[in-house]
């Protein structure tokens, strides 16, 4: 999992080939992995682009879309984040593009395609297929604006007992791997809303902060969806080494910055 995080690309431009019934049932495979560790349902649809009319400005040669849908229930957002990551990091194991859109996309078809209830909510959807060999100009484009490969240095996201000591790499032990695989996640506008403060006798507690730069839409709370794509990153890195998490919402009371709020926190096990 550290690899496939690591070597992940967010994909807008796609071969145009529709996908087969093998395909069809691999990504089946990958809706019913696609859960979460808070209870909270998310319901995912695998929709033909041209017979719903779903389509981007920003995705090219794609053929069909992966969405998901969840009830506003406590933690919604942060749930369809960890389960929406779950599902792209499966999907490119298995070989597919994929990319988060909330904004650029048509909206009211997709909703319309999700049959939503008046209490549910999609927040992102992904076109999902084979990776053109070559970029198109208007991703290469996108993806300059965005400084997609760039992330804040490691020092900048985490911190020690409080926000005033930040964490070097070399100081967090143990914890490393998983933090960079934090770091690592994608977020909407790469804005990186994730911070986390390494506590506990033995360093064996991260809490987990969102540092607001968003305003809420009638999506919610989007920056949290972020949040929940770290806690998948940090979760499914500590399964894959063998480290068990659980997961608490239990605000320890540490001093923070303004705009900055606390989500949830990670307890380690070794």
């Amino acid at each position: 999992m550290p690899e496939a995080i690591k070597a992940r690309r967010s994909v807008r431009t796609f071969d145009g080939n529709p996908l087969t019934s093998d395909d069809f049932h691999a990504i089946a495979d990958i809706v019913e992995d696609a859960c979460n560790p808070f209870g909270v349902g998310v319901d995912f649809r695998v929709l033909d682009a041209a017979s719903n009319n779903l389509k981007s400005p920003a995705i090219v040669g794609e053929t069909c879309y992966a969405a998901a849908k969840v009830h506003r229930v406590k933690n919604f957002e942060i749930a369809f984040g960890y389960a929406f990551e779950r599902f792209c990091l499966q999907a490119q194991a298995k070989g597919f593009g994929t990319v988060m859109l909330a904004a650029s996309l048509n909206r009211e078809a997709f909703e319309r395609a999700m049959e939503l209830s008046p209490d549910e909510v999609m927040p992102v959807a992904t076109p999902i297929g084979r990776a053109a060999e070559k970029q198109s100009v208007r991703e290469r484009a996108m993806r300059r604006a965005l400084g997609a490969d760039g992330r804040l240095p490691f020092d900048e996201l985490f911190f020690r007992g409080s926000f005033y000591t930040p964490l070097a790499p070399v100081d967090s032990g143990a914890l490393e791997l998983l933090l960079e695989a934090v770091r690592l996640a994608p977020s909407a506008g790469n804005k990186q809303p994730w911070r986390a403060v390494v506590a506990g006798d033995d360093a064996n507690t991260v809490h987990f902060y969102e540092a607001r730069s968003m305003k809420d839409s009638p999506l919610g709370d989007i920056q949290k969806v972020d949040v929940g794509i770290a806690l998948a990153h940090f979760d499914l890195v500590a399964q894959e080494l063998g480290i068990s998490v659980e997961f608490v919402q239990s605000d320890p009371g540490i001093a923070v910055p303004d705009n900055v709020a606390y989500i949830m926190s990670c307890k380690v096990v070794r």
